[in-house]
């Protein structure tokens, strides 16, 4: 019998992740096909009684696994530990607040099996995420597709399923800053795209902040590409040869006729603008280097201090603080 893993990182959810355990289980137990599982909860360090529920469900159920980190690492370090726990040969990532409905995974379970997929992304017809969110969503899709040559006729989310080993080869990454659709498009691009459901938030509000969301696109940016290095290459060499063809102009109309003293206005804006472009490159490329220092430095990308492996265990589990 195959087996499904389904990996759910969990924040401040406390009023919902126990039904997204239920709900899987009555999804699993109504396939045609019949499937083992297991689920992963990964408690990304919620202020709120979320852990709780993932321990008292894991102890009830013994297809349920609890993770509990030490803090707050991200969503996309969460999903790693959970990519590192699972034993499926098809894993599902799905989100903890019932946006992403258990009960659509068989659509992308059929689509990976049948359609010979390597990976299949949950594509939502009709968002029910706030504006910004929306946007959010929008830059980050044009990120992928500038930085990461995905696809433009891909839609990725964090509602997906993949087959085991794109999850291996995943899991293999122990850089402090993993960007998940990156990875993945590292390992294939034969991947799908399958309509689903997607509910309006019931409870509590979405855990991504503006500062969250700048987090996740310079992720993107820097760990998978060094096109904006180039790019600040171009734009540098663009304005030099600008700067060139100014000084040839003023230097013939200096030769023809009186020279003229120049509006300080546009004097001002232009070396204010220069002088933008030149820290923006600078930033740009010491965000290289401060991640290749952490890297080094081998910062950990999470730290489990509590776990719970169904009912037979009962105890801590791995809690010794490791990061793999």
């Amino acid at each position: 019998m195959e087996k499904l893993s389904f990996v759910v990182p969990v924040y401040n959810s406390e009023n919902t992740v126990g039904l997204v355990a239920d709900r899987i289980a009555a999804m699993v137990e109504a396939l045609q096909t019949p499937y083992d599982y297991e689920v992963i909860l990964i408690n990304d360090g919620s202020s709120d009684g979320s852990y709780a529920v993932c321990r008292e469900t894991a102890k009830k159920n013994a297809h349920v696994t609890a993770l509990d980190f030490s803090r707050n690492f991200g969503q996309a370090n969460a999903i790693m530990a959970g990519f590192r726990k699972v034993k499926g040969d098809y894993v599902v990532c799905l989100d903890d607040d019932l946006q992403t409905p258990p009960e659509e995974v068989p659509l992308l379970l059929d689509k990976l099996i049948d359609g010979g997929f390597d990976l299949v992304y949950g594509h939502y017809a009709h968002k029910k995420h706030s504006f910004f969110r929306n946007f959010g969503s929008r830059v980050n899709a044009f990120m992928q597709t500038a930085m990461l040559d995905k696809p433009k006729s891909i839609a990725t989310s964090s509602f997906f399923i993949a087959r085991r080993f794109v999850v291996d080869e995943v899991a293999r990454y122990d850089k402090p800053f993993p960007y998940i659709p990156g990875l993945c498009l590292q390992v294939t691009r034969n991947v799908g795209n399958v309509v689903v459901r997607h509910d309006p938030r019931t409870v509590g509000r979405s855990g991504y902040t503006f500062r969250k969301l700048m987090r996740l696109w310079l992720n993107g940016f820097t760990n998978f590409s060094v096109k904006p290095l180039r790019w600040a290459t171009v734009l540098g060499t663009l304005f030099a040869f600008a700067a060139l063809i100014l000084m040839a102009v003023v230097f013939i109309r200096s030769l023809v006729g009186p020279s003229s003293v120049a509006g300080w206005s546009s004097t001002i804006i232009s070396v204010l603008f220069l002088g933008g472009v030149q820290l923006l490159s600078i930033g740009l490329l010491g965000e290289y280097i401060g991640r290749i220092y952490l890297s080094i430095n081998k910062t950990p990308q999470y730290v489990v201090k509590d776990s719970v492996n169904g009912p037979e265990d009962g105890q801590d589990g791995e809690g010794t603080g490791g990061t793999r």
